[in-house]
């Protein structure tokens, strides 16, 4: 499941594993082996009973006696954190309700008009080309953008949480990204608890969960990973669903579905995070004609089971009971957020830039290899050029323009990345890489430069000229 092979068609490595049943033998990266369940039966069954499928890693018996190496590129995002992902019951539930919690003080109100200036921002800079590579230069800031401000990040550590995050998921050199991840991270914890602010971070911190530092490390890993990563993919796939389905190709503002639909399309059958919701049984589990064995992970193939034969495929539209969320008690905490955000970026682009059309064949749009994501490499489109937001507000229109390098602007009385500043009303309630690899096109790294230039630009306050060749600033001293 590492291999371009499976990337480029995992459809049809789901049909052949099915042969054998609602779970089938896997390989996640060279030795390491695993149970993928692919049935949607078999995965709420997995997913809804945490008495007998523990999410807890320690139980892995693979990696604890040394067959799977400990610096294997897939344990990173397997291995055993002490956060809210990868545990059970009473530890789970304390960690959970930090989370949820601290993400229900976001005001999505204020959550979506600071996207949808990062969104115009970011459209800004390609606007008046006619083309872009919409992974690189949007799908792929926006979200990091969003979720560094929703969690008070400094400028300078950006890119460091960038590198990291993305080396994991890719499984390239995953053991170096994950210390750069933690490090940077163990930075940031020691800054906000010397200087608070209105941001998840600050507000995590003060809950009554009372999280320890090394807690609260682990727990800013698995929702900064949540929402960046898998964002991107749901932006992305779902623009990439939009600008070649009949249903919507042509006249996008006419489509016969609205663009909360094609999110749940996308959720149906190309979910960001295809594989994942690993389980460990705590005891050999029949089931059908197989055992489901203790101590071996079984990874819940997501878009598998949003696609089993099983299910009838009409009910689909306006049917949000796919597995895209995980199900049971690790239902995702901050799918509502996630939704808010992907639906924003996906309109106001299409309202900027209702012409746009895919630069190439959809079927030559190629895809990033690893055994959890479903993520392009590059979307190229092209459309007339147009003006940005600026000038088409014209003078004297009021509209908040940042000036160049900077960021988005957001509303009075919001703090970074849409958050209520302190003492505003707070917000409702959430309803929540491959070791053999072919070599990247050049769109797809010119993309990948483009987003980096992007990136240091916004966090820097550089001009683009200078993102474009600034080397990365050492990360800041504890006094700022």
């Amino acid at each position: 499941m590492y291999g371009p092979g499976f990337a480029a068609d995992p459809g049809a490595v789901y049909r052949r594993l099915r042969a054998t049943g609602p779970t089938a033998p896997v390989e996640l990266a060279p030795g390491v082996h695993a149970t993928l369940v692919l049935g949607y039966e078999a995965a709420l069954h997995v997913l809804r009973t945490p008495e007998t499928f523990s999410k807890d890693p320690r139980r892995w018996r693979a990696l604890a006696d040394g067959t799977v190496p400990p610096d294997s590129p897939v344990v990173p995002m397997m291995g055993y954190r002490p956060n809210a992902l990868l545990t059970d019951g009473e530890e789970h539930r304390r960690y959970r309700e930090a989370i949820t919690d601290s993400l229900g003080r976001v005001d999505p109100n204020a959550l979506s008009a600071g996207v949808a200036r990062s969104a115009d921002r970011l459209i800004d800079g390609f606007a008046s080309r006619g083309e872009a590579d919409l992974l690189g230069e949007y799908a792929q800031v926006l979200p990091l953008l969003v979720f560094n401000r929703l969690f008070g990040c400094p400028p300078d550590y950006g890119d460091r949480l960038v590198e990291g995050m993305s080396g994991i998921f890719e499984g390239v050199d995953a053991e170096k990204a994950n210390d750069l991840l933690t490090d940077t991270i163990t930075r940031l914890i020691a800054l906000k608890r010397d200087r608070p602010g209105a941001d998840v971070t600050s507000w995590l911190m003060a809950h009554p969960a009372g999280l320890t530092d090394e807690e609260l490390l682990h727990t800013l890993v698995l929702l900064m990973g949540a929402g960046t990563e898998p964002e991107q993919n749901l932006i992305a796939n779902s623009l990439r669903l939009l600008l070649s389905d009949d249903r919507f190709a042509g006249d996008l503002s006419g489509g016969s579905l609205a663009v909360e639909d094609a999110l749940d399309e996308v959720l149906w059958t190309d979910p960001p995070m295809a594989n994942y919701g690993v389980h460990f049984p705590v005891h050999d589990v029949p089931y059908g004609d197989t055992v489901l064995r203790a101590g071996v992970p079984h990874v819940v193939s997501f878009a598998a089971a949003n696609t089993d034969p099983a299910l009838a495929a009409e009910q689909r539209a306006g049917n949000r009971a796919h597995l895209a969320w995980s199900a049971g008690p690790h239902t995702c905490p901050a799918q509502g957020q996630a939704r808010l955000i992907a639906a924003v970026a996906v309109e106001r682009l299409l309202d900027r830039l209702p012409d746009l059309e895919l630069a190439v064949p959809v079927g030559e749009l190629e895809w990033r290899p690893g055994p959890f994501h479903r993520a392009l490499a590059a979307l190229p489109v092209r459309f007339p050029p147009a003006a940005t937001a600026a000038d088409a507000a014209g003078p004297g229109s009021g509209t908040a323009a940042a000036s160049p390098g900077e960021g988005p602007a957001v509303p009075a009385g919001t703090g970074a990345g849409g958050l209520p500043e302190a003492g505003a009303a707070g917000g409702a309630d959430d309803a929540e890489p491959p070791l053999t690899r072919t070599a990247p096109s050049v769109r797809a790294v010119q993309g990948a430069r483009r987003a980096w230039s992007a990136l240091r630009s916004w966090w820097r306050g550089e001009t683009r000229d200078e993102a474009a060749g600034a080397a990365p600033d050492p990360l800041p001293g504890e006094r700022r």
